[in-house]
């Protein structure tokens, strides 16, 4: 395990959930302490000092935790992206790959405009294909992703590694699933 942050106290890992062999990374445990949430926060955004881009996109609903005050900090906008059928005006959707079917998720038409330098915040990555329907949209409507990132990663899911063309960041990783 890496953890770039001091953030992973924070982290409770819950075993054998959803099922046997597994480990749960939870995050709420994260966001319910001053200080986890603080360091949490504060590493996302150390992380794109260096970084030239115009919004932060987060998917629903623990991207919205993460990006809102990233995006905030930074003086940016922020983009969600959610469930189908929770945005109201004009939407683009893409479906993806869940372990057991296919989700979709949407963001709306006019959210990114041609040249926006665009900044994906979540909370993990794990498989990476919720990510990777995000960016198609993004690149859809002429957008680009300069950085991707993650409060904590699941190393053995290699998500990163299905999003290598990206510059790709998490403030924890754990080597397994």
């Amino acid at each position: 395990m890496q953890d770039r942050c001091g953030i992973d106290q924070y982290v409770r890992s819950i075993p054998d959930f959803p099922e046997e062999g597994i480990i749960f990374r939870d995050i709420t445990s994260i966001i319910q302490s001053p200080e986890g949430l603080k360091k949490s926060v504060d590493g996302m955004i150390e992380s794109l000092k260096e970084v030239d881009f115009d919004i932060v996109i987060g998917p629903e609903s623990r991207g919205f935790i993460f990006g809102m005050p990233v995006a905030y900090m930074l003086g940016k906008g922020f983009v969600p992206v959610r469930k189908q059928g929770k945005l109201p005006c004009e939407t683009i959707e893409r479906e993806y790959a869940l372990e057991y079917g296919t989700a979709v998720i949407e963001m709306h038409k006019d959210a990114v405009k041609p040249g926006d330098k665009v900044v994906i915040v979540d909370d993990l990555i794990a498989t990476g294909g919720t990510t990777e329907a995000i960016i198609d949209m993004v690149g859809s409507l002429g957008g680009e992703v300069v950085k991707i990132q993650f409060v904590m990663e699941l190393a053995g899911l290699k998500g990163r590694e299905r999003l290598s063309k990206y510059n790709v960041d998490s403030l924890i990783i754990y080597d397994g699933k």
